[in-house]
């Protein structure tokens, strides 16, 4: 309780809240979480849940750690609580711009600090359409992104989305964004090979880019494992073949790591888990465990130095509070946290169980239609017709099952997950843990998702 209030009514009077529909703000309750301990988050009211989406894909080293970050973040505030990046620096970003240097794939070791991973995807346009510029590209102003894929809802990151959903009220927007077919192989013919699926994908996105004009593409944007749409992963050869067309086309290749950076998939970054080089690199999330709000851009000195000895002289790109010093600050401490415990090696070593225990519940269960992912982040597609691929039941919509079924048996069981209509009428159901889940912590998210799944099919009669 407070003076004006609980905290449930405050926060529904005065708090607009991402992406939160209206029923949250008026007769539905609003979940009020107080405090965090390892893979679990607590209520006002004392109930523990297991989060099994990491905050929101980013919270990599669980709860248990924020006294030790919080430690190196009153330190740098005591010293020096804030300085720009504005033709000056300061230890905590030099220190960090090194320290990421050294884990990004290949020759990536330039960085553009940001605030998150919307403004690190705004930098990363930016800075390719300057790079061309220079360049004297000049009509090398258009971007290619996937279907469905999801990089932000600022102005220019928004219209690289390829949800239409998100985008429709808000168009038109940035102009020259073309969008391809994403890595989904779920409803592909039977019969198609992996090898063909990749075939297909690559020769959709040459010819996009040979109808559009190779010389009028800035830039290709991926995810190396896409989130939205449920852990869309690439077929063999995909981004080898990706990578190839960007070099013949001199299209500069953006690897968004925001949610697939720092240990999501078992590696550090997700472009070196599937084995490519992008030229850009975006980055947020998990480089400071959201423990602080930071991201950026990392690429190569090429990019850079091009941009830096053009007419204008610099990035011509900044941000108030892009490198915070105590942003920085947290950021270093967790990737120290990070190594001292392992934290990457253990997403490598129990991936496969996690993938075991989940594909039980796969087969234990006739609406689960799909299981995809890699690392700790898996997604179930759930049917009712297992045939057809589709959920097509008379007794339930997928709207209703959803919010009168699964979503409540979620909350019941004590288990965060996040849960969606999917683009073609099918409902996701997407975990990503934190990445210091151990196998027992696995066991019991198992146990978790088989209750409430059960719960909710009861429930539902299906």
């Amino acid at each position: 309780m407070t003076d004006n209030g609980t905290l449930e009514e405050l926060a529904k009077r005065h708090l607009v809240m991402n992406f939160t529909p209206a029923g949250k703000y008026r007769e539905d309750e609003l979940p009020i979480y107080v405090r965090g301990e390892h893979c679990s988050v607590f209520d006002e009211h004392g109930k523990r849940y297991f989060d099994g989406l990491a905050g929101l894909f980013c919270v990599q080293l669980g709860y248990t750690h924020g006294a030790e970050v919080g430690d190196a973040v009153r330190e740098q505030l005591a010293d020096l609580p804030f300085q720009t990046t504005w033709s000056v620096a300061h230890p905590p970003a030099a220190k960090l711009a090194a320290k990421i240097a050294e884990l990004a794939p290949g020759d990536l070791n330039r960085v553009f600090f940001a605030s998150g991973g919307g403004e690190s995807n705004e930098a990363a346009i930016k800075l390719a359409r300057q790079y061309h510029q220079t360049r004297g590209d000049h009509a090398r102003r258009k971007f290619i992104a996937r279907r469905v894929a999801y990089h932000g809802t600022s102005f220019g990151a928004m219209s690289l989305n390829g949800m239409t959903g998100v985008r429709a009220m808000f168009e038109p927007l940035m102009s020259g964004v073309r969008h391809t077919h994403n890595t989904k192989r779920y409803r592909r013919p039977e019969a198609e090979t992996e090898e063909q699926f990749t075939a297909f994908l690559l020769g959709e996105l040459e010819s996009l880019i040979v109808q559009e004009g190779a010389d009028t593409v800035a830039a290709i944007i991926m995810e190396p494992m896409q989130n939205a749409g449920g852990s869309l992963t690439p077929p063999k050869g995909y981004f080898a073949g990706v990578r190839e067309i960007c070099d013949k086309y001199g299209i500069l290749l953006i690897a968004d790591e925001v949610i697939t950076g720092y240990g999501r998939l078992g590696a550090w970054f997700g472009s070196e888990f599937y084995g490519f080089q992008p030229d850009m690199l975006v980055f947020a999330k998990g480089i400071a465990s959201a423990y602080m709000p930071l991201g950026g851009v990392v690429a190569s000195d090429h990019v850079i130095d091009t941009v830096l000895d053009g007419p204008v002289g610099m990035f011509n790109h900044a941000l108030t509070y892009g490198g915070h010093p105590a942003a920085c600050a947290a950021a270093l401490k967790n990737l120290e946290i990070m190594e001292r415990e392992g934290v990457v090696q253990n997403v490598a070593e129990l991936s496969p169980y996690l993938a075991e225990k989940l594909g039980e519940i796969r087969d234990n269960f006739a609406f689960v239609g799909d299981l995809r992912g890699e690392g700790f982040h898996r997604s179930f597609e759930l049917v009712t017709n297992r045939e057809s691929k589709r959920w097509d039941s008379e007794r339930v919509s997928a709207d209703d099952f959803v919010g009168e079924h699964l979503n409540p048996a979620l909350g019941e069981v004590g288990l965060l997950a996040r849960v969606a209509i999917d683009a073609e009428g099918n409902p996701l159901v997407q975990f990503s843990p934190p990445l210091v889940m151990t196998r027992d912590d696995i066991d019991e998210l198992a146990d978790l998702i088989d209750r409430a799944f059960s719960a909710a099919a009861t429930s539902a009669g299906i």
